[in-house]
C-alpha cells in the first residue's frame, strides 16, 4: 500500500489578528447602551471643544484683573467673585444696576424686599423675566399648538399668521415696542398708563415698566416658538387612542388629562428647557426697547464691563452660565421625576 498522504496543515485565517480586528471585535460585543455612547462620542468631542473649552476659558480669564489701558493681567484669584457677592463691583456696572439686591432687612427684619431694589438687580430681574416669560409663553404656545392641532379650514393660513412675529428679527421686534412707548410718537402709554399698568411719564426709563415691556416682547416673538415644538410633539400621538376613548365615553376633559398631557409631556420638558437657556440670556431686546441701565440682565453686565473690566466681566459671565446649568439641571430633573 502506498503511503499516507500527510494531513493537510491547518486552515488559517482568512484574516490576521490587528488592531483594527480587535476593535472591531469589541464594537460588536459592545451592549446596546454601549454602542449608543460609543456612536455619541464624535458629539461629545465636539461640544467639548466649541463649549467646554470656551468656559474654561472665562474662567481662566476671570481669575485676573485686566482693565484695558491700565497695564498687564494681575492674578487675583476668586476676588471678582466674592466682589460680585459683596457688592463691591457694583460701581462698576453701569448706573444703578447690582448684581444682587440691595439691603433687604428694614428696621432688622427680614425678609423684607424693595421693588425698586429688587429691579436693579441683575440677578433678579434675568430671573423674574425667565420665569414669567417661559411660564406664558408655554401656556399661550400649548393653548395655539391645540388649536392648530385641530383640523379645520384656513388653518395653514393661520399658521402662517402664529409664525410671523417668531420671523421678525430682534432689533426689529425691539424698535417696534421701543416706538410704540416713547413720549411723543407712541399710543401704547397713553392707554395703559390710566390702569396702571405702565408709568405715565418716561415709561421707556421707568425699570417696572421697562420691565414688562420686554416681557411682553418676548412673549408676544416667542410663544409662535413653543407652539411649533408643541404641536410636533401632538401630531405625532396615535389618533386611534382618541377613537378608543370616545368609545368608552371619555369626555373631551378626560381625554386632555388622561392621553394628551402625558404623552406631550416630554416634548414640553424640552421647549421649556430651550426658552429657558434662551430667556436667561437675554439681552438684545432689553437693549433696544429700553436700556441696560433701567433693566439690567446678566448679559447686560457682561457687555457692559468687557471692553474695561474684562477679568470682572468674564467672572459675571461664568456665574451666568452657572445659573443657566442649574435651571437647566432643574428642569431635567423635574422630567427625570415625572417620567419615572
Amino acid at each position: 500500500m502506498s503511503a499516507e498522504e500527510p494531513e493537510s496543515a491547518p486552515t488559517r485565517e482568512s484574516r490576521k489578528s490587528g488592531a483594527l480586528v480587535s476593535a472591531v471585535r469589541w464594537m460588536e460585543n459592545l451592549g446596546e447602551t454601549g454602542f449608543a455612547y460609543l456612536l455619541l462620542t464624535p458629539v461629545f468631542i465636539l461640544l467639548g471643544a466649541i463649549a467646554l473649552y470656551p468656559l474654561l476659558r472665562t474662567f481662566e480669564l476671570s481669575l485676573y484683573t485686566n482693565v484695558i489701558g491700565v497695564g498687564d493681567a494681575e492674578w487675583v484669584g476668586f476676588e471678582h467673585y466674592v466682589d460680585l457677592f459683596t457688592g463691591e463691583a457694583d460701581s462698576n456696572f453701569p448706573g444703578t444696576t447690582q448684581f444682587l439686591w440691595g439691603d433687604v432687612t428694614v428696621n432688622g427684619e427680614f425678609p423684607f424686599v424693595h421693588v425698586e431694589r429688587l429691579l436693579r438687580s441683575a440677578l433678579a430681574v434675568t430671573l423674574i423675566f425667565t420665569v414669567v416669560s417661559v411660564f406664558f409663553e408655554t401656556l399661550i404656545g400649548f393653548g395655539q399648538a391645540l388649536v392648530l392641532d385641530q383640523d379645520f379650514y384656513g388653518r395653514r393660513w393661520v399658521r402662517v399668521a402664529i409664525i410671523i412675529p417668531w420671523a421678525i428679527p430682534i432689533v426689529i421686534q425691539g424698535m417696534i415696542f421701543f416706538l410704540m412707548f416713547h413720549p411723543s410718537a407712541g399710543f401704547a402709554t397713553d392707554i395703559l398708563a390710566p390702569y396702571g399698568i405702565v408709568a405715565e411719564t418716561n415709561t421707556l426709563n421707568d425699570p417696572a415698566s421697562g420691565l414688562l415691556l420686554a416681557i411682553v416682547a418676548d412673549i408676544w416673538k416667542t410663544s409662535a416658538f413653543m407652539a411649533l415644538l408643541i404641536l410636533a410633539g401632538l401630531q405625532s400621538i396615535d389618533r386611534s387612542l382618541y377613537d378608543v376613548a370616545k368609545v368608552a365615553g371619555a369626555s373631551r376633559w378626560q381625554q386632555f388629562r388622561l392621553i394628551t398631557f402625558p404623552l406631550i409631556l416630554p416634548t414640553l420638558g424640552v421647549a421649556v428647557l430651550f426658552r429657558t437657556i434662551d430667556a436667561m440670556r437675554i439681552y438684545g431686546l432689553i437693549d433696544i426697547s429700553s436700556s441696560c441701565s433701567v433693566v439690567p440682565s446678566l448679559s447686560c453686565m457682561v457687555v457692559s464691563t468687557f471692553t474695561t473690566q474684562r477679568g470682572l466681566s468674564s467672572a459675571v459671565a461664568f456665574v451666568t452660565a452657572g445659573v443657566i446649568a442649574i435651571a437647566v439641571l432643574g428642569v431635567i430633573y423635574q422630567q427625570y421625576r415625572e417620567g419615572f
